[in-house]
């Protein structure tokens, strides 16, 4: 197979909370050679609350793809040469959709949303001592309205559409990546409904010892497992590209957007760490191949697992949700500034 002067080249779909990437990179040098970026919006109905519509995301990075298609072009790089695209997304924002129209039954609940404060309560009162770190063993994570979970919980008690769309299965949820795996590769006409363990494992319903859905944090929360989508790999074929300019071209890798970091940082070797300011900031440091548990408030999560045959590395995690978007807020909502620049002068 002959290629265009910088060989093969792959895609990367960097989809976060407060913009939209599509990149493209010489396989074999890793040049970046183009890529288009688009700004997210935000929701905010009310004071805590952060949402984001899930039909604008796809759309944003539908966009972003064929944008960055042109610019290869322009550059007469032949876009035939991208062979394989993954995924980097914004971890635990929840979205449930109607399998059977691809509607989403909600706007996307975004990680830092403060809505389910007394879901996590309650939920806290049922466990033994009433202690939020109860499933940390389990799960790695303590019980707090960042997860997942808790924000399905908070919409099966509140949103009719939901619960009638779960008891009618018609329901499917996922993070981000598994509403962009479902819609590229084809939908309501075949989507895969898949997820990779990074992201499965800031859910609070993944077992951090089998990699798989735990059917008692399943209980715990009343969440039926047939919602949720298969847990795959951090590094496999999961689909095919339906539709658009790279029609056919396999999605072949999906990391929650710190684990990429991590991955991108190079930090393979237990020890190494990887600290990065976004919307939020996150330090995550590789601990090997068994999880490690901290009593500081450090959380235990996954880090990569690189192929269906491969290990599975985890890390712990230090996290501060207000970075970035504090910049934002500060040009959007106090118009102190009118560009994020302003704020290095």
């Amino acid at each position: 197979m002959s290629f265009g002067r910088y060989g093969p080249l792959v895609g990367a779909i960097d989809q976060g909370t407060s913009s939209t990437r599509f990149l493209v990179f010489a396989s074999e040098t890793a040049e970046l050679l183009t890529y288009y970026q688009t700004e997210s919006q935000q929701i905010y109905p009310k004071e805590g609350w952060v949402e984001q519509n899930p039909k604008d995301i796809l759309a944003a990075v539908e966009l972003c793809i064929e944008t960055a298609v042109q610019n290869l072009k322009d550059l007469d790089i032949d876009p035939a040469d991208i062979k394989a695209i993954g995924i980097s997304n914004q971890r635990e924002t929840t979205i449930l959709w109607d399998k059977f129209t691809g509607e989403p039954l909600h706007n996307a609940i975004v990680w830092l949303d403060g809505r389910t404060t007394t879901t996590v309560e309650n939920l806290i009162a049922r466990t033994p001592g009433q202690n939020k770190e109860y499933f940390k063993p389990r799960c790695g994570l303590p019980l707090s309205t960042y997860f997942s979970a808790v924000k399905i919980r908070w919409l099966l008690d509140n949103i009719p559409e939901v619960s009638e769309a779960v008891s009618d299965n018609r329901c499917l949820f996922g993070t981000v990546d598994s509403w962009l795996l479902w819609n590229l590769t084809g939908g309501v006409k075949g989507g895969v409904h898949l997820t990779d363990v990074t992201n499965a494992s800031r859910t609070m319903l993944m077992n951090l010892d089998s990699q798989q859905w735990d059917v008692n944090l399943c209980r715990f929360f009343d969440i039926s497992m047939s919602i949720l989508p298969t847990i795959c790999s951090s590094s496999e074929i999961y689909g095919h590209i339906s539709r658009g300019s790279l029609k056919g071209v396999p999605i072949s890798s999906c990391l929650g957007d710190q684990s990429a970091a991590l991955v991108g940082q190079m930090c393979f070797k237990m020890g190494q760490a990887k600290n990065t300011y976004g919307t939020g900031c996150f330090l995550l440091y590789n601990t090997g191949i068994e999880p490690v548990f901290s009593e500081h408030g450090l959380l235990t999560t996954v880090a990569y697992k690189l192929g269906k045959d491969k290990p599975t590395y985890f890390a712990l995690e230090g996290s501060v949700a207000i970075c970035g978007a504090s910049i934002q807020w500060l040009r959007d909502k106090l118009g102190i500034i009118k560009e994020a620049a302003e704020i290095e002068s």
